[in-house]
């Protein structure tokens, strides 16, 4: 991870100059080196964002659809769940049944690896040489700020992804700390609770820097990091981590700057910023990942062929506990009345033609309400995804990474397990009534069934967001996936349940191309 941290950032920087043609033949590859990106406080700035380019570029090694970021959200926090399937599509069926977490050799395992250990190697060579560059402490603290913030962020996926559920234990095995990019190469695995402390440190560190330089919120875009990013970090975090009242505490303190959107920008893709959007990864025509990226994946009108012949469709069972007065209930088609027009194990319409009266209900509905549209040749299914588009082919989009209405279930959740559930419950009329999302929402539940609901609203609200295989991991909740006769609409292949201490307890096995460098690992599985 060493060897490659320092070109990766020239590159990052280099991107996130947009390649102008003065930078490259001032500063050339070649010849980059630390003390020059770090001249100054101003270069050290444009190495920061240089993180944001490496959360959102296409992965080529890896193959099509490893962009950053996205990848991981779509890839593993939702095609490994329950709740959203990729159409008529058996190309993650080893990785969804679980059956890949004890490879070493498992591309979307290693991805993981690599991609965040190149935030992490980046992150730590600017904070390895930010105090040498020119510039004002003010300067150098909001550097090191948002920097700590990004590490922190690194870390935390990896301990999801790599190590137990924290009501395993936190003494079990989770992933390498690296904090200098100078360490040994025979480094072992730190235990999760190490990891967990690592990112608190962080973030503690963050929001004490991002204070002290007097540019805590002075962040021209929601696509920068700043204060309010470190709070929504934390708040996720302290969540997973069980810390309810930092997870509240968090929550609470990031919202207030970010109301919740209308009822319009509910319907509006979720690919443009909102009122209640906190940080995201921009995205642009002059910028595009073409087809790595998450929206040529997500987005129902993505030129891509992926997409045209094989969309997201939302599980049959989370969709039919949707009221009939929620408008969420308009992101996806509603097979109600065309019964024995669509396979009833892909949910394919039968024919991909104007003879099929399910095609013609989903292409009319593409461009209903609003909406923007596809061509005639995206196949329609049944229950598939109208939630998510984008605004340029073949799938452009800004990428949102946190928004309000997360901050305020991760309240409810927190409320729930300190035991004040009516603050609870109003949280949750507060997310669904008071936003309009549906006015007739009203709860009177307690104890277990109030968390069900908590459960329920998490998975309607951030559906397609990359919470799922997330949540049901850190609440120890079983995958239960239905055929379409038992109530659900997975295909068969698809259709099993996972427990949660079966399948390597879902935790990731340490990548081979890990373990070839470093010999320091004694446990590479959990």
């Amino acid at each position: 991870m060493k060897k490659f941290s320092i070109i990766a950032l020239a590159l990052a920087v280099l991107v996130s100059f947009g390649c102008s043609e003065e930078y490259l033949d001032t500063f050339p590859t070649s010849s980059t080196s630390p003390a020059t990106l770090f001249e100054n406080t101003d270069a050290a700035a444009v190495a920061v964002n240089g993180l944001g380019k490496i959360m959102r570029r296409q992965y080529g090694a890896y193959g099509q659809g490893y962009n950053g970021e996205g990848t991981v959200r779509l890839y593993i926090g939702d095609y490994l769940g329950e709740n959203l399937m990729k159409g008529n599509s058996t190309s993650f069926l080893n990785s969804a049944n679980g059956n890949l977490y004890v490879s070493n050799t498992a591309s979307l395992g290693g991805y993981a690896w690599y991609y965040y250990y190149m935030l992490i190697g980046n992150a730590n060579t600017i904070l390895r040489n930010i105090d040498d560059a020119a510039g004002s402490d003010a300067d150098k603290a909001y550097v090191k700020a948002q920097t700590l913030a990004y590490r922190a962020y690194a870390y935390f996926n990896l301990a999801q992804i790599f190590g137990r559920r924290w009501s395993d234990g936190s003494d079990k095995p989770s992933c390498l700390l690296r904090l200098t990019g100078e360490e040994p190469d025979n480094l072992d695995r730190a235990t999760q609770g190490e990891v967990y402390a690592q990112i608190y440190a962080d973030l503690d560190e963050a929001i004490n820097l991002f204070n002290k330089s007097g540019k805590a919120n002075s962040r021209g875009s929601k696509h920068l990091m700043d204060l309010d990013v470190a709070y929504a970090i934390y708040a996720r975090v302290a969540l997973t981590r069980e810390d309810w009242s930092n997870a509240l505490k968090y929550a609470q303190q990031v919202r207030k700057g970010y109301p919740l959107h209308s009822v319009a920008d509910e319907k509006d893709g979720f690919c443009n910023p909102t009122s209640e959007w906190i940080w995201y990864l921009y995205g642009a025509e002059d910028e595009t990942l073409y087809y790595y990226d998450y929206f040529s994946y997500a987005s129902y009108n993505a030129a891509s062929s992926t997409t045209r012949n094989y969309p997201l469709l939302i599980s049959r069972h989370l969709f039919e506990q949707i009221p009939a007065t929620d408008i969420r209930r308009v992101w996806w088609l509603d097979p109600a009345g065309y019964e024995g027009t669509f396979n009833t194990n892909t949910m394919k319409a039968s024919a991909q033609s104007s003879k099929n009266k399910l095609w013609v209900y989903g292409q009319n509905y593409a461009s209903a309400d609003g909406r923007v549209g596809f061509t005639s040749q995206h196949c329609v299914f049944a229950y598939m995804n109208f939630k998510i588009h984008n605004f340029g082919q073949p799938g452009i989009g800004h990428l949102c990474l946190f928004r309000s209405s997360e901050m305020v279930l991760i309240e409810a959740e927190a409320q729930y397990r300190l035991g004040n559930e009516g603050a609870a419950r109003d949280l949750l009329v507060e997310l669904n009534a008071t936003s309009k999302r549906d006015p007739a929402y009203t709860c009177d539940k307690t104890g277990k069934a109030l968390m069900d609901e908590i459960k329920l609203y998490r998975g309607i609200e951030l559906w397609g967001e990359g919470f799922n295989w997330f949540d049901l991991k850190r609440w120890g909740d079983t995958i239960d996936r239905k055929k379409y006769s038992d109530g659900g609409n997975w295909m068969s292949q698809y259709a099993i349940k996972i427990t949660p201490n079966e399948k390597n307890n879902w935790t990731w096995c340490i990548p081979q191309h890990e373990t070839n460098y470093n010999k320091g690992i004694t446990t590479t599985q959990n």
